[in-house]
């Protein structure tokens, strides 16, 4: 179905289409192409899995015990992705760049001290950005292996590119969000906002496609729409508190709705203009750890320690 009749009936009727349960651990983190109908997942089990969502299908799975699979985005390639490394290494070797087609590593990537929370690759070109434990975002060009660009900032930083590639959003201690121009973000930030009364530190940032749009998750588990060009808050959720684990939320490609996971095991979406629940779901699989819609498909990604594919089923709504 195609993600330009989204409305809250086709929301509610939202199941699952597929499940692989074939994981020894939990999912860290999943991403899916930008135009390619492919999606990427790591495991604390060291995997590295790539899927065909079009037939639900899994193309390939590769293993690395010795850094680990954390953090990940794919690049603009189909086969090459961006993955951070789970195990604490001497080497500093934090980043990799990977390719699932022959399995090889391109290139390491090499600045940070710690262990890595945020990564996105810009929708535009060939950049990059880290946000690490170290108190420290760093700016990477694909093409070379040394740091393009240096922040350093206070509390735990997250990233995130708008979708035009033109400005990126920093999170940082005090729930504050700073905006970047990317072609002169030495120039220091040219917008702050602040998620009022909330200082909880925000663990993800999504723009949506229009731009117009901030979805922020924080660590005790709220989540806010934000105006991306004021900084007012459009809406607000709160969701129930898991040990040990953090939820994420996401937009739908019409930026109409969120949706996101919570720390019962249940998945919940919202229409942003009338600020209401649309649907609520059993997840099946427990507390969702990691959940993104689909760029071009009436379908979402769930994730804990099993993946589940979600799509339209008209005879459930």
């Amino acid at each position: 179905m195609s993600i330009d009749e989204l409305n809250d009936e086709m929301v509610r009727s939202m199941s699952v289409g597929a499940a692989f349960t074939d994981y020894l651990g939990k999912i860290n983190s999943l991403d899916f192409h930008r135009k390619d109908d492919l999606l990427v997942t790591a495991s604390e089990d060291d995997s590295i899995r790539l899927y065909d969502i079009a037939n639900a299908k899994l193309l390939k799975t590769t293993y690395h015990k010795k850094h680990g699979a954390d953090r990940i985005c794919f690049t603009h390639h189909p086969s090459c992705v961006i993955c951070s490394s789970r195990h604490s290494l001497e080497s500093k070797e934090f980043l990799r760049y990977l390719s699932m087609y022959d399995n090889r590593c391109l290139r390491y990537f090499k600045g940070h001290s710690e262990r890595i929370v945020s990564l996105c690759m810009s929708p535009v070109n060939d950049s990059f950005m880290s946000g690490s434990l170290d108190h420290s975002v760093r700016i990477w060009d694909l093409r070379v292996n040394a740091c393009q660009g240096l922040l350093r900032l206070r509390g735990r930083p997250t990233v995130a590119f708008d979708q035009q590639g033109l400005v990126f959003a920093v999170a940082m201690e005090g729930g504050a969000i700073k905006l970047f121009d990317s072609r002169s973000y030495d120039k220091g930030p040219f917008d702050t906002f602040f998620v009022g009364g909330d200082t909880a530190e925000v663990c993800d940032i999504k723009f949506s496609n229009d731009g117009k749009s901030m979805l922020l998750t924080t660590t005790n588990n709220n989540i806010y729409v934000l105006d991306a060009y004021g900084g007012d808050k459009r809406c607000g959720f709160s969701m129930e508190s898991s040990p040990n684990s953090t939820i994420e939320a996401t937009f739908t490609p019409d930026g109409q709705y969120v949706l996101s996971g919570s720390g019962d095991g249940t998945l919940h979406a919202w229409s942003i203009n009338t600020r209401s629940e649309v649907a609520c779901w059993n997840s099946y699989i427990g507390v969702v750890s990691c959940l993104k819609w689909a760029p071009r498909r009436a379908m979402f990604a769930a994730a804990s320690t099993s993946l589940a594919l979600w799509i339209p089923n008209p005879s459930a709504s």
